[in-house]
């Protein structure tokens, strides 16, 4: 069993740390919130509150000493909405990688690195990324300057759209109208797929990696989110049938050949 960090304690670190620690890795976690160390502690995830912006707040060393593994899981965006330089944190947190114990980086990025087109081409880590959206330049920046360290190896797993029980979009869209792209193939991936892939990666160590990770069913926007309105009883979508839709296939096969099964959609 492995000597693990996760940076960032919320939606997906927090029962990934859960999961991870029942399968008997040693866990030490982290978060930015006071009030979330006692809950943590309970858990027994051995908790550190640090915070990294301009510079890292908080017992870096501690969190990171005895550690073989580190997985990044911190959002690219400031709580209240603005635009942060998310790449100048992950370049301030590689010296004390450097210092550490910790020989291999797990991070968590998005498939906003890629951009979207007319023709929802099938995108798989051979794909040149071109993302659009800041934070999507961000996180290939980020991914670039671990890449680039030799003093630790370096996996992405790039997620799609995430959606749990307590988080999913059609609670958001649901009763909108002039909803954009009704065509487009969705790219999204569940909380325990999430869990289950990055499990999968440090079981079979699969370091120096780039992995794409959404589910492999693909249905159109308007079909999936129309489909589990009515499933939910709520109102449906408004779709904005006059625009050309744009989007892209997320490829995850490089994980399933790595032994992964996905779950149903």
């Amino acid at each position: 069993m492995s000597k693990i960090s996760i940076l960032g304690c919320g939606w997906l670190g927090l029962p990934l740390a859960k999961s991870l620690s029942a399968k008997n890795h040693e866990l030490k976690t982290s978060t930015t919130s006071p009030e979330k160390i006692e809950m943590l502690e309970d858990l027994g995830l051995h908790p550190y509150l640090i915070t990294i912006s301009d510079r890292i707040e908080g017992a870096i060393s501690g969190f990171l000493h005895d550690a073989e593994i580190l997985i990044v899981d911190i959002p690219p965006k400031l709580r209240n909405g603005k635009n942060e330089n998310f790449a100048a944190k992950i370049k301030n947190l590689i010296p004390e990688i450097e210092k550490s114990s910790v020989s291999k980086v797990l991070f968590v990025s998005a498939t906003s690195v890629y951009d979207d087109d007319e023709s929802f081409r099938n995108i798989t880590e051979e794909t040149p990324e071109n993302p659009e959206t800041e934070s999507g330049k961000q996180m290939l920046e980020a991914e670039k300057l671990l890449f680039k360290n030799t003093n630790f190896q370096t996996t992405s797993i790039r997620f799609g759209g995430l959606y749990g029980e307590d988080r999913h979009p059609v609670h958001y869209l649901s009763g909108k109208s002039g909803i954009a792209n009704p065509e487009a193939p969705i790219n999204l991936i569940g909380l325990k797929d999430c869990i289950g892939s990055i499990e999968k990666i440090i079981e079979k160590e699969a370091w120096n990696e780039v992995f794409n990770v959404v589910n492999p069913e693909h249905p159109s926007r308007k079909d999936y989110y129309n489909g589990k309105a009515k499933l939910l009883g709520l109102p449906l979508v408004g779709f904005d049938e006059e625009k050309i839709a744009v989007g892209k296939i997320i490829d995850s096969c490089k994980l399933e050949r790595l032994g992964y099964e996905f779950g149903k959609l």
